[in-house]
């Protein structure tokens, strides 16, 4: 018993390492289950699937069903293509779907770099993917009534038709509300891609920068100005396709190296 016990008590634990960095380093690496070259490519791919869905489901299909003011008409638009719109409200459900998966990998890739920015610009994306997904809602609503024939001969076509335009504008209105997040998420952004590089990464910075003054532009404009009517975003969006390419380039060239770096510059 004597012997048992003087070799467990002779027994030595490894030494911590002395070296700070290096102890930091190995526990990002034990804890991290994603490289930074995997985050940059999940975010990239991501971006690229949502950059044509969304388009699709706008402009493609809601612009061309909906018509301002006409309620008539959209009424008819919708009576006529219910499936089609029923794929415009799948694809932009998708979309905040990807939002989300977007704002993890974005998360992990800039981690390193600011890990409490990153988190912030991430959360920011999911409050936007949230508000976007609660404002498809109204689009089911508006898609029902027209399926329901109870209610057609307790209504009225015309009260059904005025019913489905305040939800329709009920969309509208809380997407472009949601903008203002979507801003400050690109804000964010831009500043993390500023601080991650030099040259060309710092000017990419700029312009995703640019890209989220763009969208708090219209938000705000929207929110606050009667009959807004400018689109400032539908200028300033380069950087966010630049950025798309950057992400890829990162996964393909090697973005662990660079990002690493940053991290023990921040330790």
């Amino acid at each position: 018993m004597s012997t048992t016990i003087r070799a467990v008590a002779d027994s030595r634990l490894p030494a911590p390492p002395t070296n700070h960095k290096a102890h930091a380093a190995a526990t990002r690496t034990t804890a991290q289950d994603i490289s930074l070259r995997q985050a940059a490519l999940v975010a990239a791919l991501a971006l690229l699937v949502l950059a044509v869905l969304a388009p699709i489901a706008n402009f493609g299909i809601l612009h061309k069903l909906i018509v301002a003011g006409d309620a008539q008409t959209t009424a008819q638009n919708l009576a006529a293509a219910p499936g089609q719109f029923r794929i415009g409200i799948a694809l932009f459900f998708l979309v905040a779907i990807l939002d989300v998966v977007v704002a993890w990998g974005l998360y992990l890739f800039f981690q390193p770099v600011n890990r409490s920015l990153s988190l912030l610009a991430a959360l920011f994306r999911v409050v936007y993917a949230t508000m976007l997904g609660i404002a498809l809602t109204n689009l089911l609503s508006a898609l029902q009534l027209f399926g329901a024939a109870d209610s057609l001969k307790a209504f009225g076509a015309d009260r059904l038709q005025a019913q489905m335009m305040v939800l329709l504008g009920a969309f509208q209105s809380a997407w472009d509300l949601s903008l203002i997040i979507f801003g400050l998420h690109l804000f964010i952004l831009g500043m993390l891609v500023f601080g991650s590089g030099k040259r060309l990464t710092r000017f990419l910075g700029i312009l995703v920068i640019a890209a989220g003054v763009g969208y708090l532009v219209d938000g705000w404009g929207t929110l606050l100005v009667p009959n807004y009517s400018l689109t400032v975003g539908m200028y300033t969006f380069v950087g966010e396709a630049l950025l798309i390419l950057w992400l890829f380039w990162k996964a393909i060239t090697g973005a662990d190296a660079s990002n690493q770096r940053h991290a023990e510059i921040n330790e």
